[in-house]
């Protein structure tokens, strides 16, 4: 079902197609699957099961300026008609999210991960400390998460696991004492003992500039 005259739509299908033509980019044609204001370009990306989902869309639309009227005063001082773009990025935001966690097997990088580090004290008497490491994440303004539950270290590490969160900072009597954690990197193991302070700026960094 097209609006309005075809001749409108005729020259948006044409500017869409020179578009992905000059940007070198595969598609093919669903004859009839535009709105019905005008042509569109749609991202479609499958999940787990192959099934295809439309995301990402942008559309190009010529109606919507004339049925409304819509007129701006151009560097000509002469009135002129705009062109709609309607666009949606990321489409459904809960269907994007849904690809993605199912496209990664929920391994986030970490600067989108929820949790980004998670403090592991390996008994009670190391609770204090590692608070300490919570707030100095929070103060960085990285998502930390402290697991103070009375279970075995190897528990909370495998639990950590599980949840997929990219870093884990065990903190035992050393670390307590000298102000460090011993990080662990989600599927990769233990990395080494640094300065807490020294962590958190290379989180912060990581973060920054969207590594990982």
């Amino acid at each position: 079902m097209r609006i309005g005259d075809d001749a409108l739509w005729d020259r948006a299908e044409a500017v869409l197609t020179d578009v992905l033509a000059h940007a070198g980019i595969d598609y093919q044609l669903n004859p009839g699957d535009g709105a019905f204001y005008g042509p569109k370009i749609d991202m479609h990306m499958t999940d787990s099961l192959g099934r295809s989902w439309q995301l990402g869309t942008v559309q190009l639309d010529y109606n919507a300026p004339e049925r409304f009227e819509l007129a701006y005063t151009g560097a000509d001082n002469a009135e002129h008609r705009p062109v709609m773009i309607h666009r949606a990025i990321l489409g459904s935001l809960e269907r994007f999210i849904g690809i993605l966690i199912e496209d990664r097997g929920g391994v986030l990088p970490v600067w989108l991960a929820p949790v980004q580090a998670i403090v592991l004290p390996i008994t009670d008497r190391q609770n204090a400390a590692a608070g300490d490491v919570l707030d100095a994440l929070g103060e960085a303004g990285l998502r930390g998460e402290l697991d103070d539950r009375s279970e075995s270290i190897g528990r909370k590490i495998r639990d950590a696991e599980l949840r997929k969160i990219p870093y884990m900072l065990v903190v035992g009597e050393r670390e307590a004492e000298a102000g460090s954690v011993a990080v662990r990197e989600h599927g990769a193991g233990d990395t080494g003992v640094v300065a807490t302070g020294e962590f958190v700026e290379r989180l912060r960094t990581e973060t920054a500039q969207r590594s990982r």
